[in-house]
């Protein structure tokens, strides 16, 4: 009996705590891809790459497939980058906005180094 009473009342002081403190939210998001015709750079602020940062690696059937939060493929996947491209790393030119069109006739895609989906370098540059 006695565990009962107090059973009660901590459910009883549980429930006056939860509707004095406001309704409870509960939220729940889903990320989706970016729509850019090249993908997006790997790190922050995720902005559209410009046409010949990635390499064929980065494509399955001309569909962009990876780089940024949101893809998460195999541990051991790398892919070329041209760095001649990177924001990183002194590029300004302009950047193709969400919902563009691929160009055409890109220029020949020079890849310098392996990325992997994380943004991070292969050892030595290359893999």
């Amino acid at each position: 009996m006695i565990r009962l009473t107090a059973l009660s009342v901590l459910g009883i002081g549980a429930a006056l705590l939860f509707t004095a403190c406001g309704p409870a939210r509960i939220g729940v998001g889903f990320n989706s891809a970016p729509i850019c015709p090249y993908g997006y750079y790997e790190t922050a602020p995720y902005y559209c790459a410009p046409a010949g940062y990635y390499g064929p690696e980065w494509f399955n059937g001309g569909v962009f497939i990876g780089a940024g939060p949101w893809y998460h493929g195999s541990r051991r996947f790398y892919g070329h980058v041209d760095h001649d491209l990177d924001v990183r790393r002194g590029y300004r030119g302009t950047l193709p906005q969400r919902g563009e069109r691929a160009i055409q006739n890109p220029r020949p895609f020079r890849g310098q180094a392996m990325h992997d989906s994380r943004g991070r370098e292969a050892r030595g540059g290359r893999r």
